[in-house]
């Protein structure tokens, strides 16, 4: 059994996206950022970062509990578990490279694209040009690598599939403004299509859907969300 703590949003949704592709048994645990739990000493035993998406596998590895935070580590661990979607022997350094080129390039980007298009104040034209053509820049480097590829990382579905999904499914409002977010990128809008025709992106879209996340952005959800502008000045 998988514990799964969950919010819906970008990275999580990698998460509940392998868990219905795999068939693998688990449980969602709801941490509302929005009201600030993923602050709360229990959750952050779990995941000192306090931030979705984290698990506590119960049957881990010699059937001990495991804890791993961060999707792309809980991506590799899960997929490592099941021994799926971790592609061919020859393929393990460009799945890592892909990885962590999603991980630390464009999921990054894209969400400060999000925050500074979407949540920042305004007058901040430099963050705003910064962070929104960078997630460009990044969205034509996997465009370009999908060029004459059917899947990122060799000729198969992998975790750098499901990892890239989370975000780019999440398209229109990274690039705020576009009506057809994935025009200008049709490598990648072809790539998309593909994945997200399969069965389990449904299942994985109706994860949490039960569940009553908070809506409204007020004081609390910003102190919640971005709690170094509360902060004093140094």
């Amino acid at each position: 059994m998988i514990r799964f703590y969950y919010h819906p949003t970008p990275n999580p949704a990698k998460i509940s996206l392998f868990l219905e592709e795999s068939g693998l048994d688990y449980e969602v645990v709801p941490v509302d950022t929005s009201k600030g739990q993923q602050h709360d000493p229990e959750f952050r035993t779990i995941n000192p970062n306090g931030k979705v998406p984290a698990i506590v596998d119960l049957d881990g590895p010699g059937g001990i509990q495991a804890t791993v935070f961060d999707s792309t580590a809980i991506l590799i661990y899960l997929a490592e578990k099941t021994g799926r979607f971790l592609g061919q022997a020859q393929d393990r350094p460009q799945l890592l490279s892909w990885l962590l080129f999603l991980a630390s390039g464009l999921g990054p980007f894209s969400g400060q694209s999000v925050h500074f298009q979407h949540a920042a104040p305004g007058g901040l034209d430099y963050a705003v040009n910064r962070y929104r053509r960078e997630a460009e820049r990044h969205y034509k480097v996997l465009d370009d690598h999908l060029a004459d590829r059917e899947f990122i990382v060799g000729n198969e579905y992998t975790i750098a599939d499901m990892s890239a999904w989370g975000w780019l499914d999440r398209a229109s409002r990274v690039m705020k403004g576009t009506e057809d977010p994935l025009a200008l990128y049709p490598n990648i809008k072809r790539w998309f299509q593909g994945i997200d025709a399969r069965p389990a992106v449904s299942r994985a879209r109706m994860v949490g859907t039960d569940i009553a996340f908070k809506k409204v952005n007020d004081e609390q959800t910003q102190r919640a969300l971005f709690p170094s502008n509360f902060l004093p000045a140094a």
